[in-house]
């Protein structure tokens, strides 16, 4: 894998954590087109368990994202020259 798409895939998943940290706390999240579609679903999307299960996997997406940018970038193994 080059670098540079190593980098855009780093940078994906520090966006997808961010987006998933703040919009479950958003209006978009209240009133979005799947709980208009399935009215059901509203009492488990605007839960506080749900909204932090979210959360949650935002903040381990930022997490890996980091920690694949602190680490060499991809690996040289079995590549050829």
């Amino acid at each position: 894998m080059s670098r540079a798409l190593y980098f855009l895939l780093v940078l994906l998943c520090f966006e997808l954590g961010v987006v998933l940290v703040f919009l479950p706390w958003t209006q978009w999240w209240e009133r979005n087109y799947f709980l208009r579609l399935y009215p059901e679903l509203i009492p488990w999307a605007l839960s506080p368990f749900s909204r932090g299960a979210v959360t949650g996997l935002g903040v381990l997406d930022i997490f890996i994202a980091a920690g694949a940018a602190v680490s060499r970038g991809p690996s040289k193994r079995g590549s050829r020259k």
